[in-house]
């Protein structure tokens, strides 16, 4: 009889032990949903018209763009060695702040929903960039600063031209010389810290 009650107490605990697992697994693979996903799915609901889908895209994309620069910088602006980076870094962070700004007052006046976070590329970015240090760390930023303008030129530069909403193009037009110039520093830099090996 003691033998069966054992036996009884031993599977139920193997049991609820083996369901408490099973609950702390799954909540920890699940990850948050990637809040450019999210304002995607909502614009996409929102906007039949192709030509409106291509504007909010544009907008989010902006976003991202802006929300990454932000983060990138406020590290660079703590962690980097050399000055000019540091610089790079808090003027990615003040004047991709002011950018995020304006672009929210322009997308709620548009009904287009925004990512509110950095994605998860963006985190992936910035892991990559966290984990460097000295002047590693300050050609990884550079580095990035570059590629990201000149993609970020490359959407405004299209959106200026391309774009069916009056004020979403000339909101994209009057970007463009701030982001040419942060590309212009950005390429300075690079060069800087390529000669401090």
């Amino acid at each position: 009889m003691k033998a069966n009650k054992v036996k009884t107490l031993l599977q139920g605990s193997t049991l609820f032990t083996a369901v408490i697992l099973m609950i702390f697994v799954a909540c920890n693979q699940q990850r948050p949903e990637d809040t450019k996903d999210t304002a995607e799915d909502r614009n996409d609901a929102k906007f039949d018209e192709n030509k409106n889908e291509k504007d909010a895209k544009f907008l989010v994309d902006a976003a991202e763009i802006d929300l990454m620069e932000i983060q990138l910088g406020q590290l660079a602006s703590t962690k980097a060695t050399a000055a000019d980076v540091k610089d790079l870094g808090k003027m990615m962070e003040e004047q991709h702040s002011k950018s995020l700004d304006n672009l929210k007052a322009l997308a709620a006046k548009k009904t287009v929903s925004l990512p509110t976070s950095i994605t998860d590329d963006g985190q992936d970015h910035y892991k990559k960039l966290a984990d460097k240090n000295g002047n590693d760390f300050d050609k990884e930023f550079c580095d990035m600063m570059v590629d990201g303008h000149k993609d970020a030129i490359s959407k405004f530069e299209k959106a200026s031209t391309e774009s069916n909403d009056a004020e979403i193009k000339d909101w994209a037009a009057a970007t463009l010389p701030t982001l040419r110039n942060h590309l212009d520093h950005a390429l300075t830099c690079q060069e800087k810290v390529k000669n401090n090996k």
